[in-house]
């Protein structure tokens, strides 16, 4: 009797609690790892090849600690990125809430699963040999009970929270906190179009799926910092797999470039190479766009707080207050009413109209699918000939600059 209540108090490793912690951290961290290497990097980017024993290993080991399938994983994210803050995305906030996103994210994620069309249209590609189709697909949940077992036999009674705290890892982080604070809450080196975040400039925890904007701007890409200051644990991972040759970098967003400062470029001498460098980084240049823009609207406010005691400023200050926000968004994501409020401001406020107007035309230098390279270059020159003719400072300057951006 002793002997087995000795076993169910530590399984046969027996170890203390400091230990046990210890394993089911390293234990779900590998779990991490296997999604954003093989599933999210590999599988559905292809943003990276991986050796077939890695792949086999990942593979494994998803099946054994989550049971997901994946088919299913790399369907549904691929239509979220095809979809992304529409109807028919898996797992917007946007679309469903972030608390629903947040709490009920993995409740979602099974709802799309069973969706065969998803699966039809977005899974090609994914792994479909003899121990998919006999094993890891239809029988998805043997792995997780034999973990269960396994827990409880190495760890005792403890193991069953050892087997919950696996079970609820990915659902926590991936589901919730990457797919609703990833598109909630956190800061923005892209102006991409869709309402994606960095949740932290340091991807540890989530082995680099916290720079989620990062993502969304170049999805194909391998590594997912892009920034000095970023860290991403899965890109390590990767250049270690890489070096012992059990890895291949297929794709990687394009390294930001600038023509010397001085003298400027005239804007005549713009080239086909400026052009590219504008269209490939085109999600930066919008993302520093919307910071003059912010600054001018901050500019404007104060001017208009600091004659507030005439009731027709007071009207317009509280206006701008209230639909500054909606000024960085693409017009045809806001409703009607939205979009008569922005006109009303930037009847009143001319320099903003300019800016605004200025931000559609650039964004259409990339939207266009159907103009040639030639009259994408002769727009590009023009933008930036009414942008040094504006007689706003800010947008001289952004000109200046853009100018410069090359491949």
């Amino acid at each position: 009797m002793n002997a087995i209540l000795d076993f169910l108090r530590g399984g046969l490793l027996h170890l203390s609690v400091w230990e046990l912690i210890g394993v089911t951290l390293v234990l779900t961290h590998i779990t991490i790892a296997a999604v954003t290497i093989f599933l999210h990097r590999s599988q559905a980017h292809r943003g990276l090849e991986l050796h077939p024993v890695v792949m086999h290993f990942f593979r494994f080991w998803l099946w054994f600690t989550t049971g997901m399938v994946t088919k299913e994983w790399v369907a549904i994210h691929r239509k979220h990125h095809a979809r992304c803050e529409r109807d028919g995305d898996p797992h917007s906030p946007v679309v469903f809430g972030l608390s629903k996103v947040f709490f009920r994210g993995s409740e979602l994620y099974r709802l799309e699963a069973a969706n065969v069309q998803t699966l039809q249209r977005y899974g090609h590609g994914t792994p479909d040999d003899w121990i998919e189709r006999h094993l890891y697909t239809p029988y998805s949940l043997w792995g997780l009970l034999i973990l269960l077992v396994l827990d409880v036999v190495l760890f005792g009674v403890l193991g069953l929270t050892v087997w919950a705290v696996q079970m609820a890892w990915i659902p926590f982080w991936a589901a919730g906190v990457i797919n609703g604070l990833g598109h909630a809450w956190g800061y923005r080196n892209y102006d991409c179009p869709d309402a994606s975040t960095n949740v932290s400039p340091w991807g540890i925890l989530v082995g680099g799926e916290e720079l989620h904007n990062n993502h969304h701007a170049y999805g194909t890409s391998a590594k997912f910092s892009t920034k000095w200051y970023e860290f991403d644990l899965g890109w390590f991972y990767i250049r270690i797999l890489q070096a012992l040759g059990l890895a291949r970098v297929k794709k990687l967003a394009p390294k930001l470039r600038l023509e010397p400062a001085q003298p400027p470029v005239a804007i005549d001498a713009l080239s086909l190479n400026t052009l590219q460098g504008v269209i490939a980084h085109r999600y930066e240049i919008l993302a520093r766009y919307s910071r003059v823009l912010k600054k001018a609207v901050a500019a404007e406010l104060a001017g208009l707080k600091a004659t507030r005691s005439d009731t027709e400023q007071d009207c317009k200050w509280t206006l701008l207050r209230n639909c500054r926000k909606w000024l960085m968004h693409d017009q045809s994501a806001l409703a009607p009413a939205q979009r008569a409020q922005i006109e009303r401001v930037l009847e009143e406020t001319p320099d903003l109209s300019t800016l605004v107007q200025m931000r559609r035309d650039l964004s259409a230098l990339w939207e266009s699918s159907s103009a040639s390279s030639e009259q994408l270059l002769a727009d590009l020159r023009a933008w930036c000939q009414r942008a040094q003719q504006s007689r706003i400072v800010e947008l001289e300057q952004f000109a200046y600059r853009l100018r410069r951006y090359a491949v």
